[in-house]
């Protein structure tokens, strides 16, 4: 007999205004960009989508606790579209943040689709 895990989706989306404030100085834009996974499921990150209206590099960094997991470059006025081949396991009540670095007086909105799936 076959077993199956059940498995939920969950997305961090939205259009968000940034300024930047150096590419070394990430910062969370939006609460709506972080998730703390709750107790008893395991979170495995799928994939990023994104883009941005600014004219420079823009950075779009995972964050876990605190600590830098994976990092997203989007060039000047440009969007990507990154499947995670290397999916990890994160712990419950670990806290996933999606960062945005720019250079200082890039301005512009950030369109981010990130998806994750708890199991």
């Amino acid at each position: 007999m076959l077993s199956y895990m059940s498995s939920t989706p969950r997305f961090l989306q939205g259009v968000f205004p940034f300024e930047g404030k150096g590419l070394t100085a990430p910062y969370l834009v939006d609460e709506a960009l972080g998730f703390t996974v709750p107790a008893g499921a395991i979170a495995q990150p799928l994939y990023f989508r994104g883009g941005h209206t600014g004219d420079a590099l823009v950075v779009v960094s995972l964050y876990r606790d605190g600590t830098v997991m994976r990092h997203f470059a989007i060039g000047a006025n440009q969007g990507v579209n990154i499947p995670l081949r290397v999916v990890e396991d994160v712990d419950p009540d670990s806290r996933l943040e999606l960062r945005v670095a720019a250079p200082v007086g890039c301005v512009g909105e950030l369109v981010i689709d990130f998806g994750l799936v708890l199991v």
